[in-house]
């Protein structure tokens, strides 16, 4: 299922009275094809997630629309699933559970069910936390647990919002390998926001990159590796390379936050190792 951003204009309302308002996104336009990883690389305020609940139909946009497999999006829809970065799983629900809970508001027959729990927890490898309760696993099982649950009524489309963000580097990494395996047997389209430009380059088919200039796409990026992805390969670093040339110019202006700061401590560890 293809996704069509269509001239995106998105603003709030200013905090106090008068205040003028807030342009976060400005004519947004790019594309997802059927079966596609793409990801939204960018610093804070550029808009990425406010792009990817406006997808989902969380929110509307003040001009523009989405078009989702041809049907314009205007609410909250079974085709789309969203994939929070706090994994919002359910802690009085065991691990079954919660990933079962989606398929049962489908009303999806019990025996349906039970094979489909079954496959998916041999996927990720959780099958014997069938049974545990939420707060009894680790972070890493948690995210594992989210991202089943956001696929298990096999969505068209799965959105994203740094889904890897509350783990360590290491746990990060072996998740990313989870991941990338799941979805491609999955031949699932998603969209996913993320401020790590290794995270972007070993998940994805393209890399779009945002800037501060009310979203504006500075970087479209087609990653062209073969899968399962090679951190070591030369290309691999060439990508990074581009990346973070292109990431200096979306983080001029405005005022850092952390998520900035960590983009700009690892422009500067590179510029440090060449």
């Amino acid at each position: 299922m293809s996704i069509s951003v269509e001239g995106i204009t998105k603003s709030f309302k200013g905090r106090k009275k008068g205040d003028p308002d807030n342009v976060v996104l400005k004519d947004v336009s790019f594309e997802v094809e059927e079966g596609e990883f793409v990801s939204l690389l960018g610093p804070s305020g550029c808009g990425k997630t406010t792009t990817l609940t406006i997808i989902a139909g969380f929110q509307k946009p003040n001009a523009g629309r989405i078009v989702v497999n041809g049907k314009e999006v205007t609410k909250p829809g079974p085709d789309r699933s969203f994939m929070f970065q706090n994994y919002a799983l359910f802690p009085w629900l065991k691990v079954g559970e919660n990933i079962e809970y989606p398929m049962k508001k489908k009303r999806m027959p019990k025996e349906e069910r039970a094979a489909k729990l079954k496959e998916l927890l041999e996927m990720a490898q959780l099958t014997e936390y069938e049974n545990y309760y939420i707060h009894e696993i680790s972070g890493g099982m948690k995210q594992r647990v989210a991202l089943l649950r956001a696929i298990a009524c096999d969505p068209t489309v799965l959105l994203m919002d740094e889904p890897l963000g509350a783990v360590d580097f290491q746990m990060r990494q072996m998740l990313q390998m989870q991941l990338e395996s799941i979805l491609q047997a999955k031949k699932t389209t998603a969209l996913m926001v993320t401020h790590d430009v290794d995270e972007s380059i070993y998940l994805s088919d393209r890399v779009v990159v945002m800037s501060r200039d009310h979203g504006k796409i500075i970087k479209d990026l087609k990653i062209d590796l073969p899968r399962p992805r090679d951190r070591t390969h030369p290309k691999y670093h060439e990508y990074v390379d581009e990346l973070t040339e292109i990431l200096k110019e979306a983080l001029s202006g405005g005022v850092y936050t952390q998520e900035d700061k960590e983009l700009m401590e690892f422009i500067q560890g590179k510029e440090s190792n060449n």
